[in-house]
Protein backbone atom coordinates (compact mmCIF):
# COMPACT_ATOMS: atom_id res chain seq x y z
CA UNK A 1 0.00 0.00 0.00
CA UNK A 2 1.85 3.47 -1.13
CA UNK A 3 2.16 5.78 2.23
CA UNK A 4 -0.41 8.60 0.96
CA UNK A 5 -3.48 5.66 0.58
CA UNK A 6 -2.11 4.72 4.54
CA UNK A 7 -2.36 8.02 5.80
CA UNK A 8 -6.09 8.50 4.84
CA UNK A 9 -7.07 5.30 5.99
CA UNK A 10 -4.83 6.22 9.50
CA UNK A 11 -7.16 9.83 8.99
CA UNK A 12 -10.19 7.98 8.65
CA UNK A 13 -9.78 5.41 11.75
CA UNK A 14 -8.94 8.06 13.48
CA UNK A 15 -12.50 10.07 12.76
CA UNK A 16 -14.37 6.78 12.66
CA UNK A 17 -15.80 6.82 8.63
CA UNK A 18 -16.00 4.07 6.99
CA UNK A 19 -13.70 3.64 4.19
CA UNK A 20 -13.41 0.53 1.46
CA UNK A 21 -10.31 -0.13 -0.25
CA UNK A 22 -10.40 -1.29 -3.07
CA UNK A 23 -7.62 -3.64 -5.23
CA UNK A 24 -7.85 -4.32 -8.98
CA UNK A 25 -6.32 -8.16 -8.56
CA UNK A 26 -4.75 -8.42 -11.47
CA UNK A 27 -2.71 -4.94 -11.64
CA UNK A 28 -2.44 -4.35 -7.68
CA UNK A 29 -3.92 -0.72 -8.21
CA UNK A 30 -5.34 0.23 -5.50
CA UNK A 31 -7.95 2.94 -4.17
CA UNK A 32 -9.67 4.02 -0.69
CA UNK A 33 -13.58 5.20 -1.11
CA UNK A 34 -15.54 6.57 1.36
CA UNK A 35 -18.94 5.25 -0.08
CA UNK A 36 -21.63 6.37 2.62
CA UNK A 37 -21.04 10.08 1.68
CA UNK A 38 -23.87 11.05 -0.15
CA UNK A 39 -21.40 12.69 -3.17
CA UNK A 40 -19.61 8.89 -3.40
CA UNK A 41 -20.01 7.89 -6.79
CA UNK A 42 -17.71 4.42 -8.05
CA UNK A 43 -19.31 1.67 -10.71
CA UNK A 44 -19.07 -1.05 -7.63
CA UNK A 45 -21.10 1.49 -5.41
CA UNK A 46 -23.89 -0.92 -4.46
CA UNK A 47 -21.70 -3.59 -4.19
CA UNK A 48 -19.95 -1.74 -2.10
CA UNK A 49 -22.48 -0.35 0.59
CA UNK A 50 -23.99 -3.80 0.93
CA UNK A 51 -20.58 -4.99 1.89
CA UNK A 52 -20.31 -2.32 4.74
CA UNK A 53 -23.45 -3.74 6.10
CA UNK A 54 -22.29 -6.97 6.04
CA UNK A 55 -19.10 -6.36 7.60
CA UNK A 56 -17.58 -8.13 4.75
CA UNK A 57 -14.94 -8.02 2.94
CA UNK A 58 -14.73 -10.03 -0.52
CA UNK A 59 -13.34 -10.80 -4.17
CA UNK A 60 -15.94 -9.24 -6.16
CA UNK A 61 -15.99 -10.38 -10.14
CA UNK A 62 -16.67 -9.07 -13.04
CA UNK A 63 -16.39 -9.53 -16.95
CA UNK A 64 -13.05 -11.68 -15.81
CA UNK A 65 -12.02 -8.47 -13.82
CA UNK A 66 -11.36 -9.13 -10.31
CA UNK A 67 -11.81 -6.49 -6.96
CA UNK A 68 -10.98 -7.27 -3.83
CA UNK A 69 -13.40 -4.64 -1.63
CA UNK A 70 -11.88 -4.84 1.54
CA UNK A 71 -13.98 -2.64 4.85
CA UNK A 72 -12.47 -1.12 7.35
CA UNK A 73 -15.82 0.29 9.45
CA UNK A 74 -15.68 1.93 12.70
CA UNK A 75 -16.35 -0.58 16.45
CA UNK A 76 -19.67 -0.74 16.72
CA UNK A 77 -20.54 0.35 19.99
CA UNK A 78 -23.93 0.10 21.87
CA UNK A 79 -24.94 3.24 24.69
CA UNK A 80 -27.43 1.77 26.96
CA UNK A 81 -28.88 4.59 29.82
CA UNK A 82 -30.65 3.14 32.53
CA UNK A 83 -29.21 0.44 34.87
CA UNK A 84 -32.03 -1.87 35.11
CA UNK A 85 -33.12 -5.37 34.74
CA UNK A 86 -33.29 -5.67 31.14
CA UNK A 87 -29.95 -3.91 30.82
CA UNK A 88 -28.52 -6.43 33.00
CA UNK A 89 -29.27 -9.27 30.36
CA UNK A 90 -29.04 -6.67 27.40
CA UNK A 91 -25.05 -5.80 28.49
CA UNK A 92 -23.78 -9.19 28.08
CA UNK A 93 -25.86 -10.40 24.78
CA UNK A 94 -24.69 -7.24 22.95
CA UNK A 95 -20.94 -7.78 24.06
CA UNK A 96 -21.36 -11.85 22.93
CA UNK A 97 -22.77 -9.84 19.30
CA UNK A 98 -19.43 -8.31 19.42
CA UNK A 99 -20.61 -4.61 20.66
CA UNK A 100 -18.90 -2.47 22.94
CA UNK A 101 -20.76 -1.66 25.74
CA UNK A 102 -21.10 1.48 27.38
CA UNK A 103 -23.78 2.04 30.37
CA UNK A 104 -25.09 5.22 31.28
CA UNK A 105 -26.35 6.22 34.64
CA UNK A 106 -26.24 9.14 36.90
CA UNK A 107 -27.29 6.59 39.72
CA UNK A 108 -24.61 5.17 40.81
CA UNK A 109 -26.03 3.22 43.48
CA UNK A 110 -27.26 1.66 40.27
CA UNK A 111 -24.95 1.81 37.65
CA UNK A 112 -22.04 0.31 39.47
CA UNK A 113 -19.30 -2.15 39.03
CA UNK A 114 -21.08 -5.14 41.39
CA UNK A 115 -24.77 -5.11 39.21
CA UNK A 116 -22.69 -4.61 35.90
CA UNK A 117 -19.14 -6.35 35.91
CA UNK A 118 -17.29 -6.31 33.06
CA UNK A 119 -18.99 -3.03 31.42
CA UNK A 120 -17.56 -0.03 31.08
CA UNK A 121 -20.19 2.32 33.01
CA UNK A 122 -20.74 6.20 32.95
CA UNK A 123 -22.08 8.14 35.63
CA UNK A 124 -22.69 11.15 34.30
CA UNK A 125 -25.84 12.46 32.78
CA UNK A 126 -26.88 11.30 29.86
CA UNK A 127 -26.89 14.43 27.32
CA UNK A 128 -22.87 15.42 28.93
CA UNK A 129 -22.45 11.52 28.19
CA UNK A 130 -23.33 11.66 24.91
CA UNK A 131 -21.62 14.62 24.16
CA UNK A 132 -18.24 12.85 25.59
CA UNK A 133 -18.95 9.78 23.98
CA UNK A 134 -18.94 11.40 20.17
CA UNK A 135 -21.43 9.13 18.84
CA UNK A 136 -21.46 7.26 14.92
CA UNK A 137 -22.82 5.85 12.51
CA UNK A 138 -22.14 2.59 14.33
CA UNK A 139 -23.52 3.57 17.89
CA UNK A 140 -26.97 2.40 18.34
CA UNK A 141 -28.36 4.40 21.74
CA UNK A 142 -30.84 2.40 23.95
CA UNK A 143 -32.98 4.65 26.35
CA UNK A 144 -34.55 2.27 29.27
CA UNK A 145 -34.55 4.71 32.50
CA UNK A 146 -38.23 4.80 31.92
CA UNK A 147 -37.84 8.71 33.76
CA UNK A 148 -38.27 11.55 31.41
CA UNK A 149 -35.65 13.64 33.67
CA UNK A 150 -33.13 11.29 32.33
CA UNK A 151 -34.56 9.88 29.18
CA UNK A 152 -35.62 12.92 27.40
CA UNK A 153 -31.99 14.49 27.39
CA UNK A 154 -30.68 11.64 26.08
CA UNK A 155 -32.83 11.84 23.34
CA UNK A 156 -32.56 15.09 22.53
CA UNK A 157 -28.69 14.77 22.67
CA UNK A 158 -28.78 11.56 20.68
CA UNK A 159 -30.95 12.83 18.19
CA UNK A 160 -28.37 15.79 17.20
CA UNK A 161 -25.67 12.61 16.56
CA UNK A 162 -25.43 10.14 13.46
CA UNK A 163 -26.63 6.64 15.14
CA UNK A 164 -27.53 4.29 13.26
CA UNK A 165 -30.52 3.13 16.14
CA UNK A 166 -32.24 5.09 18.67
CA UNK A 167 -35.06 2.96 20.81
CA UNK A 168 -36.87 3.93 24.09
CA UNK A 169 -38.42 1.89 26.39
CA UNK A 170 -41.79 2.44 27.09
CA UNK A 171 -45.66 1.43 26.02
CA UNK A 172 -47.84 3.05 23.27
CA UNK A 173 -49.32 5.26 25.58
CA UNK A 174 -46.08 6.57 27.11
CA UNK A 175 -44.41 7.16 24.12
CA UNK A 176 -47.01 9.22 22.63
CA UNK A 177 -46.64 10.81 25.71
CA UNK A 178 -43.09 11.12 25.19
CA UNK A 179 -43.25 12.67 21.52
CA UNK A 180 -45.83 15.26 23.40
CA UNK A 181 -42.81 16.48 25.37
CA UNK A 182 -40.34 16.66 23.00
CA UNK A 183 -42.45 17.88 19.82
CA UNK A 184 -39.56 21.05 19.37
CA UNK A 185 -37.51 18.14 19.10
CA UNK A 186 -36.37 17.43 15.14
CA UNK A 187 -36.33 13.84 14.03
CA UNK A 188 -38.51 12.12 16.44
CA UNK A 189 -39.26 9.68 13.98
CA UNK A 190 -35.87 8.38 13.97
CA UNK A 191 -36.96 6.60 17.65
CA UNK A 192 -37.98 2.88 17.75
CA UNK A 193 -40.46 3.23 20.28
CA UNK A 194 -41.78 1.17 22.16
CA UNK A 195 -38.47 -0.26 22.05
CA UNK A 196 -37.51 -3.66 20.07
CA UNK A 197 -39.04 -5.96 17.51
CA UNK A 198 -42.35 -6.94 18.32
CA UNK A 199 -42.43 -10.86 19.62
CA UNK A 200 -44.53 -10.45 22.62
CA UNK A 201 -41.46 -10.20 24.64
CA UNK A 202 -42.64 -10.43 28.69
CA UNK A 203 -39.51 -10.60 31.01
CA UNK A 204 -37.17 -8.07 30.76
CA UNK A 205 -34.66 -11.19 29.21
CA UNK A 206 -37.43 -11.72 26.51
CA UNK A 207 -37.17 -7.51 26.00
CA UNK A 208 -33.52 -7.60 25.74
CA UNK A 209 -33.86 -10.00 23.13
CA UNK A 210 -36.08 -8.11 20.98
CA UNK A 211 -34.21 -4.62 21.52
CA UNK A 212 -31.08 -6.31 20.16
CA UNK A 213 -32.92 -7.70 17.35
CA UNK A 214 -33.73 -4.82 16.48
CA UNK A 215 -30.50 -3.16 16.41
CA UNK A 216 -29.50 -5.90 14.02
CA UNK A 217 -32.53 -5.02 11.65
CA UNK A 218 -31.68 -1.78 11.41
CA UNK A 219 -27.47 -2.22 11.09
CA UNK A 220 -28.20 -5.00 8.49
CA UNK A 221 -31.02 -3.84 6.72
CA UNK A 222 -31.51 -0.15 7.34
CA UNK A 223 -34.95 -0.24 8.25
CA UNK A 224 -36.60 0.02 11.41
CA UNK A 225 -39.34 -2.38 12.69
Amino acid sequence: MKRDLLNQLNLAKSEKRTVALLTDIESGTQELISPLEENAEHPLLPEIRKAVRDDKSYVHELSGSKTFIQIFNPPLRIIIVGAVHISQFLVPMSQLAGYEVILVDPRSAFGNPTRFPDCVINNEWPDDAMEELKLDHRTAVVILTHDPKLDDPAIEATLQSDAFYIGALGSKRTHAKRLERLEHVEGLDRIDGPIGLPIGAKNPAEIAVSILAAITDTLRNGAPK
